[in-house]
């Protein structure tokens, strides 16, 4: 295969007027965050240094990336269909499935059985990287990634899977890994948030808590970006209202909220709703310049296959999370789906391919000519794999199971071990065998290459300490360059 190569050109703080009571005190003993939100405002456009809850902070390691760019394939890309190829199922193929016992032909006895990949193989790149032959754009940045098949998950339903990938718990309601990073680390734009999601029209299964704070203070949830019409609702001014005004409102209600807050210490919601309004007024003049991807230059847009079908809408979103990234977000994950091809898998995976697979090259070219890969990790996975056998589904109709025992997640940039494949599965792709860990050990490697210690990264609710791996995990050493 001929290699090619894109190419890329181109308010003063309110008091209270009454004694404080014991509660308020035993507040006042630690910077509350809406002390320090309201510190944040004093600060901005003074000497002082932004003390906001968003602010850059110092990790607990030396970190080798600075923000991560998540790609979220939601719906479980099979990975004996991608980057796992499994020769074992072309011996087998339509063979009944079987955990021990004498395996037969699947046509004559209606029930499961085993399914060799409808695409063709290749060793990709210096490193001999297995990529199946329809990813034609990803190949030429073969040797940038780091692929990873040892990595379990625990649930074998969307949502639960979903959840557990995002927040490390299966059950919701925790704080997605996003937040967790903008907690510890905070953004490096006070004018955008930390953590921006960019969801489908549709949202994934679970909805909203996939990007949610949990138990974290409310600055640190994920902001959605609308994939269609205005990125946020209500972000420009009614007509005939002029910024000047604008100013007016939010000092008074600054004011007004803080008086509320100081007889309310414990009421964080507040804070953060103050320090909401502050971050949609700058949000203004930031977000429109930002946002706007039509005035890159069209060698740019091209390689990203923006203006195109069927690249255009991931295309956009993988030019935009460059844009975020080097602008300071910390944060930015991306959806694409839905994967879960039960039948036709041929048909589903091969279209889904197509659609992300020049906007995905494109973004590690871009990065890396930028000097960005470096500092940026990018992530690929889903929320688990899929099964080497399937029911008969009309015959030819061939397609894969959930499967939480067995996955691919690739990861580029960011101090992971580039030009490798780490781990393995057994010969048809259907547990891990070798590098096997729990997500949770994922997830505590993704915070070890952002300098982040999972042990030492904690938020006390419920009584106690929480961490995003629950209650503890291992760095996968192996990954880390």
């Amino acid at each position: 295969m001929k290699r090619s190569r894109a190419y890329f050109p181109c308010t003063p703080g309110a008091r209270a007027f009454h004694a404080p009571t014991r509660r308020s005190f035993l507040y006042s003993l630690g910077a509350s965050v809406g002390s320090v939100a309201l510190s944040s405002m004093n600060a901005r456009g003074s000497e002082l240094p932004d003390l906001g809850p968003l602010s850059p902070k110092a990790g607990h390691l030396p970190a080798k990336a600075k923000n991560v760019i998540f790609l979220m394939m939601e719906g479980g890309p099979s990975h004996i269909d991608t980057f796992d190829p499994k020769p074992k199922l072309e011996k087998i193929h339509l063979q009944e499935f079987s955990r021990g016992g004498k395996e037969k032909s699947a046509m004559e006895s209606g029930k499961r059985y085993y399914v060799r990949s409808p695409f063709k193989f290749a060793k990709r790149g210096q490193s001999g990287a297995d990529m199946a032959e329809n990813w034609e754009h990803l190949a030429r940045v073969a040797d940038d990634l780091c692929f990873y098949r040892g990595c379990q998950v625990d649930s074998v339903n969307h949502p639960t899977a979903m959840f557990q990938m995002n927040t490390g718990n299966r059950f919701g309601g925790d704080p997605a890994i996003g937040s967790w990073m903008t907690y510890g680390l905070g953004s490096e734009n006070e004018d955008l948030p930390g953590f921006i999601v960019l969801p489908d029209v549709s949202f994934p299964q679970g909805g909203a808590p996939n990007w949610g704070n949990g138990f974290l203070p409310a600055h640190f949830q994920g902001t959605p970006l609308r994939p269609k019409g205005s990125p946020i609702l209500d972000l420009k001014p009614p007509h005939g209202i002029t910024r000047e005004h604008q100013r007016q409102n939010l000092d008074l209600l600054a004011k007004l909220n803080g008086i509320h807050h100081a007889e309310h210490p414990q009421h964080d919601e507040l804070a953060a709703r103050i320090e909401a309004y502050e971050l949609a007024f700058r949000m203004q003049m930031s977000v429109p310049g930002i946002l706007d991807i039509e005035k890159e230059c069209d060698a740019v847009k091209e390689a990203y296959g923006v203006g195109r079908d069927p690249t255009d809408a991931f295309g956009r979103k993988c030019l935009l999370a460059r844009k975020l990234v080097e602008k300071g977000v910390r944060f930015v994950q991306l959806y694409a789906g839905t994967w879960d091809s039960h039948d036709y898998i041929e048909r589903a995976h091969g279209n889904l391919v197509t659609q992300v697979d020049r906007p995905i090259a494109a973004l590690i070219e871009d990065l890396k000519q930028r000097g960005l890969l470096d500092s940026t990790l990018v992530v690929w996975c889903g929320e688990f794999g899929r099964s080497p056998d399937n029911g008969v589904r009309n015959g030819t109709a061939y397609g894969r199971d959930h499967n939480p025992k067995a996955m691919t997640i690739w990861m580029a940039g960011g101090g992971v071990k580039a030009g490798h494949t780490i781990g393995a599965t057994d010969e048809t792709g259907a547990e891990a065998v070798e590098c096997v860990h729990h997500v949770r050990d994922l997830h505590v490697t993704l915070l070890r290459l952002l300098g982040l210690d999972d042990n030492k990264l904690t938020y006390f609710h419920g009584g106690r300490f929480k961490q995003l791996s629950q209650f503890g995990g291992s760095v996968i050493e192996e990954l880390i360059g």
